[in-house]
């Protein structure tokens, strides 16, 4: 016990040493000890240093105090004892606590079971704490107040869950509400009640119900040993209606709905009060595959649903609404058939096909690039652009897999039925549209198929073989040499039909309507005057 000196920043403590020792005045303050002290009086200090670097004597009256305590907080962390204390101030991250004379530390977690906005009523009022934490390296000592609530209310719910039974119809007041659920309040235990057990039909949010301070009947449907928690019901108050009125609707029949709830897979309707049923996207057009639902339905919508599927274990019902329209796939085939000529628009250009836009149709249809010319050339793309209006004919209509084929060269006649009845070593007539380098181009039957001769089957002899020679509009009789009709391939020649000619000896060659057997230009027409001779 030593005396002491005040001053306005520290109080000097006479340790009956060389020199007086110096404490700050904030110590004294944070444990309300100024009243209680004055010149002479009498306290005990923790000499931390005899000299300083200044030669003071460095002293502590918090140390002091936590030394003379220390034990006490020591037994009753290690026995979990309750402690007394006054909450006399607030610092960062909470509160400081004295507890005889000991200032301790009371985090703003633990001063109450939820958190407080106001502190007021807790200033300076004795309460009981709980020692949960004590670094002796460090000084430290921290409490809580929450676990000693904690404790408090885990005896009485134990009391209130007792009185409680599973299926038992209790009386509560909304305490939260939170997105998936409302705790209640069953005088004094929390309970939650989920979304999903508010109201037999689908609700968005709790909130479109209930609301904080309401006063409910909830039915008790689940007590957890173990946790304590209690699960509650409103809707398990009334039977279950979906088992009641299912029974009324029958797969296959199309009835009356009501879009309740519009989401990224589908949309929702109610078709009476209490049953619900789900209109998956794929069930919303006959044509329009990834649309989002909310563009063919919204919210509040009065539509007609054909019933696809009863799931009573699931509680589940399948709805289509699209089955409810007309089938575009369905009426196309019964008004048109397989070779009508019809017009549309283009809508779409890849890389192998024309998409066609049906004309009066919902309809889309496909134009194969081989079936936009005869020529059968990936190039006949390039013709077309979007929304160009064309003719095409229907070459199929496939129902199962929803598709439609057409084509535009169909319209026009086959260039390749001029060989259908030819054979190799045929002799045919054509008529020269233009030269090459590597050969002629000539056109066969009436002119809407260019063949190409090679330079070398221009002529027997290779100083002929020069496309040059030939002009636009020449008449020319040649040979087949090859002929696919099934690869539509074939290959002309003027070079096998002179050695065919000269081995043959042919006595007859051209007519008036045909390009002759070129006499003049292959030296054959002194062959011609001999025969005549």
């Amino acid at each position: 016990m030593l005396s002491a000196a005040l001053e306005k920043k520290h109080i000097f403590v006479d340790i009956s040493a060389k020199s007086e020792g110096a404490i700050p005045i904030e110590e004294f303050k944070l444990a309300r000890e100024m009243d209680k002290i004055e010149v002479g009086s009498k306290i005990e200090v923790f000499l931390e240093k005899i000299e300083n670097y200044s030669g003071d004597v460095v002293l502590s009256r918090e140390k002091a105090r936590k030394a003379k305590t220390w034990k006490k907080m020591e037994k009753a962390f290690e026995n979990k004892q309750d402690v007394k204390g006054i909450i006399i101030s607030k610092c960062k991250g909470g509160f400081v606590v004295d507890v005889d004379s000991c200032l301790c530390f009371l985090p703003g977690s633990q001063i109450d079971l939820r958190p407080l906005k106001n502190f007021d009523h807790l200033m300076n009022v004795p309460q009981t704490f709980e020692c949960v934490k004590l670094d002796k390296k460090r000084g430290n000592i921290v409490l809580s107040r929450r676990s000693i609530m904690e404790r408090i209310r885990d005896k009485d719910r134990d009391k209130i869950i007792a009185k409680i039974k599973e299926g038992n119809i209790v009386q509560g007041t909304v305490k939260n509400i939170t997105e998936w659920g409302v705790f209640v309040d069953l005088n004094g235990v929390d309970a939650l009640l989920h979304i999903t057990d508010i109201s037999w039909s689908r609700i968005n949010k709790p909130s479109e119900l209930l609301s904080i301070g309401q006063t409910i009947k909830v039915k008790v449907t689940k007590i957890d040993p173990k946790s304590k928690k209690i699960s509650v019901s409103i809707k398990h108050l009334t039977e279950d209606p979906y088992t009641k009125i299912i029974n009324k609707y029958e797969i296959g029949k199309v009835y009356e709905a009501v879009v309740t709830k519009v989401q990224d897979y589908g949309c929702f309707a109610k078709l009476e009060e209490g049953l619900e049923g789900l209109i998956h996207q794929s069930e919303l057009s006959w044509t329009k595959k990834n649309i989002h639902p909310g563009k063919v339905l919204s919210t509040s919508q009065k539509i007609k649903v054909e019933l696809l599927e009863k799931d009573m274990e699931k509680r589940r019902l399948s709805l289509s609404y699209k089955k409810t329209q007309i089938n575009p796939w369905i009426k196309f085939a019964q008004d048109h058939k397989t070779g009508d000529e019809f017009e549309g628009a283009v809508k779409n250009i890849t890389d192998y096909a024309l998409f066609i836009s049906i004309k009066n149709t919902e309809l889309d249809g496909m134009i194969h690039y081989k079936d936009l010319s005869w020529t059968e050339k990936d190039t006949e793309l390039e013709k077309y652009k979007k929304n160009q209006q064309v003719k095409f004919k229907i070459l199929e209509i496939n129902q199962e897999s929803e598709k439609i084929r057409l084509g535009i060269k169909q319209l026009t006649n086959d260039p390749f039925e001029f060989f259908e009845n030819k054979k190799l070593s045929d002799i045919v007539t054509v008529v020269v549209s233009h030269s090459a380098q590597n050969g002629i181009f000539v056109q066969v039957g009436k002119k809407n198929m260019t063949i190409l001769i090679k330079k070398n089957q221009l002529a027997k002899d290779v100083e002929n073989q020069r496309p040059a020679r030939f002009v636009k509009g020449d008449k020319l009789d040649v040979v087949i040499t090859e002929l696919d009709k099934e690869k539509r391939k074939v290959s002309l020649s003027i070079k096998a039909l002179e050695e065919q000619q000269t081995k043959e000896a042919v006595k007859k060659y051209g007519s008036k309507d045909s390009g002759g057997v070129l006499g003049d230009i292959f030296n054959f027409k002194s062959l011609k005057t001999k025969k005549k001779k």
